[in-house]
């Protein structure tokens, strides 16, 4: 089976995360390749059976320029590959339709509740499943500081979910 895990990343929370869901997949089996979405056309989502797709969550959802712009600019940001064009609010747009294909969404966001920071994850779920993309997982966030890093045991929390999803694509793909 051929995944693919896209990111857009800012501080390099998001990167970090894609990455280890990226080893977790190839630990079970699965040809990976984890890009930024500044590296990767929407249309090479079409080919590879299983698409997880992730960002950081701004201002309740998925970035926008204005929020992108800003995290560039701080100077806690110390990520040498911010994601500023294209969004990934942009890059979903553009993504042909799925008829079918395995997917998964997740987010980086701040330890808070989720009623105060809101999830990107929630929102990139929503659209996949729009272009017909079957979801494997329930859109997962992992959490970051104030300082924009990821907490202790993030890395872990996103091998293990990546472990699952490689269990359920497998089941989704045997059953068909």
């Amino acid at each position: 089976m051929r995944a693919l895990v896209v990111y857009e990343s800012m501080f390099g929370s998001t990167a970090a995360i894609a990455e280890a869901i990226a080893g977790s997949l190839r630990d079970s089996g699965l040809e990976v390749e984890a890009r930024p979405i500044s590296k990767t056309e929407p249309a090479e989502a079409s080919d590879i059976d299983l698409l997880i797709v992730g960002g950081p969550t701004h201002r309740h959802g998925l970035s926008s320029s204005k929020s992108r712009q800003a995290a560039a600019r701080d100077a806690k940001n110390k990520f040498s590959e911010p994601t500023l064009q294209p969004g990934l609010r942009e890059w979903l747009k553009q993504l042909p339709p799925s008829g079918g294909q395995l997917g998964a969404a997740f987010d980086t966001r701040f330890n808070l509740s989720m009623i105060v920071t809101g999830s990107a994850a929630k929102a990139v779920a929503r659209q996949l499943k729009e272009r017909g993309n079957y979801l494997v997982a329930q859109p997962e966030s992992f959490l970051v500081s104030n300082e924009h890093q990821l907490l202790d045991g993030e890395l872990e929390h996103a091998a293990k979910w990546a472990a699952e999803i490689a269990k359920r694509s497998a089941a989704a793909t045997t059953a068909e």
